[in-house]
């Protein structure tokens, strides 16, 4: 197909994907709208293409609340309904392109990826002038082994893989034909549909900084290669709970069981230790607390493992791309003596929520035999939880 190209056209736009969730990031909100350098994961894209000289519009694909959140598109820009995959999403965006000559040049984009920079884009239109498509790729640095069912295999020859990235190039017409064809077969970026009708994919040098925001921890890795300072703020919470001591039942206490001559009473474990650390952690931020989360009028809460509330806190702290600085917990008790069982009881803590152990501090007092902790009628504990959180 390549052999009969004509000239490049003058007339080369973008179509930007954004209109996935970002589900398996875990933030509370679409990826694209996290915030990175202080600014939108989505605007880095939008302001690169439209800053570039070459590129005079695009097409951003994203739902009602992205779009509500970018405001005003750069000029030359209008907006698509997202697919449910992604191959519906570049559909209706080429729908939207009724006035373009089929020679106009279109570069799609993951919104996902925040890095891209000028030298990709004038490579990947560069490598237009011979062939059909082109992507940018990055060898494979690991080594790659087949696996199955936990178990690694055979090494794989990495020398003839490559990692693909975006933006992708490929003129307008031959985009259409490629997905027009492709009918109900799935494909993972156009340039596989490109190659489906024999067209010829140029690969050309890809960037580091074109990483994939996947997962949280993706974000920190982005503010690395993009050379950005993630401006953070620290939220402090504090949570306090209480229980009764009952005979007959087991006593659990900061994660781990204390033999006792009693136990703890309560819809859960009534692990007061980990309920005063999640309350505090969901206080830091400002997300309800305990009760909110884990109804007691719930049954299937009933005797639950208090850990899984407090591994709970914890992943709505990395939905949030923040991290648990610090830890402090005061456990009130007559009875037992905690102080035995405070070195298993600090490192089950920073266990659960996947911090270092000095984070974790862990103390035990009594009230000299004053009020209900003092009478052997409950123990109680209150904990302050300090949180590092991305400013909005």
């Amino acid at each position: 197909m390549a052999e009969s190209l004509p000239p490049l056209s003058p007339h080369i736009g973008v179509i930007l994907l954004a209109g996935g969730r970002g589900s398996r990031t875990g933030f509370a909100r679409p990826k694209q709208l996290e915030a990175l350098g202080g600014k939108p994961v989505l605007r880095w894209s939008l302001d690169a293409f439209a800053a570039h000289p070459a590129i005079s519009a695009g097409v951003l694909v994203a739902n009602d609340d992205v779009m509500a959140a970018m405001g005003a598109l750069p000029e030359g820009w209008i907006s698509a309904e997202p697919g449910a995959e992604r191959q519906q999403s570049v559909a209706n965006a080429l729908a939207a392109l009724t006035d373009w000559n089929e020679e106009a040049l279109i570069l799609v984009h993951d919104a996902a990826r925040p890095g891209v920079g000028a030298d990709v884009i004038d490579r990947l239109i560069a490598a237009l002038h011979e062939s059909d498509a082109a992507i940018p790729t990055l060898p494979v640095p690991d080594t790659l082994v087949e696996q199955a069912s936990g178990e690694a295999g055979d090494a794989v020859d990495r020398a003839a893989l490559a990692r693909v990235q975006t933006p992708q190039a490929v003129r307008l017409g031959i985009l259409r034909r490629a997905h027009a064809a492709a009918a109900d077969e799935a494909a993972t970026d156009d340039a596989q549909l490109v190659r489906r009708l024999g067209g010829r994919v140029a690969a050309v040098v890809g960037d580091a900084r074109l990483h994939k925001l996947t997962y949280a921890e993706d974000m920190a890795i982005l503010s690395g290669l993009l050379g950005v300072a993630t401006m953070m703020r620290t939220a402090v919470g504090m949570g306090y709970d209480v229980h009764r001591l009952v005979t007959g039942k087991p006593l659990w206490i900061g994660g781990i069981e204390i033999a006792h001559s009693h136990g703890l009473e309560g819809h859960s474990d009534a692990d007061v230790a980990l309920h005063a650390i999640t309350d505090a952690i969901l206080g830091a931020l400002a997300d309800g607390d305990i009760g909110d989360h884990f109804p007691p009028s719930d049954p299937q809460w009933r005797g639950a493992a208090s850990h899984r509330f407090l591994a709970f806190a914890a992943e709505r702290v990395t939905a949030r791309a923040g991290r648990i600085d610090h830890v402090d917990l005061t456990i009130i008790a007559e009875a037992p003596k905690i102080g035995p069982h405070r070195p298993a009881i600090r490192a089950r803590i920073a266990e659960i929520l996947a911090i270092p152990l000095e984070r974790v501090s862990v103390k035990a007092t009594t009230t000299e035999r004053l009020g209900f902790t003092g009478r052997r009628e409950g123990i109680a504990a209150q904990a302050v939880a300090t949180l590092s959180l991305p400013e909005n």
